[in-house]
């Protein structure tokens, strides 16, 4: 699921923490999948996916941030200044 707010979008994404590589998996009624090696505790996850997302989008971490779900495997992102259509089309590439 994808929203756009002025010039920033808002992206459904839920991770799949402490597997063994960082990718992307897939969308799956509007919510990305998205593995990380990093364990759901005392942030690492939530530092790991915006590390992870600026890398891929190369972007600033400073754009990227968790709405809400900081502490479950469900977030909602936003990212300032950039295309939804953009965004997807930079994740699927890299499945």
């Amino acid at each position: 699921m994808g929203e756009k707010e002025h010039n920033n979008i808002l992206a459904h994404i839920k991770i799949l923490p402490r597997s063994s590589i960082n990718q992307v998996v897939g969308k799956e009624a509007g919510v990305w999948k998205i593995k990380l090696t990093a364990p759901p505790m005392d942030g690492k996850a939530n530092k790991e996916l915006i590390n992870f997302l600026a890398k891929r989008l190369k972007i600033a971490k400073g754009r990227i941030k968790i709405i809400s779900g900081q502490r479950s495997r469900l977030k909602k992102i936003e990212i300032k200044d950039f295309s939804f259509p953009e965004f997807e089309r930079m994740l699927d590439g890299l499945k």
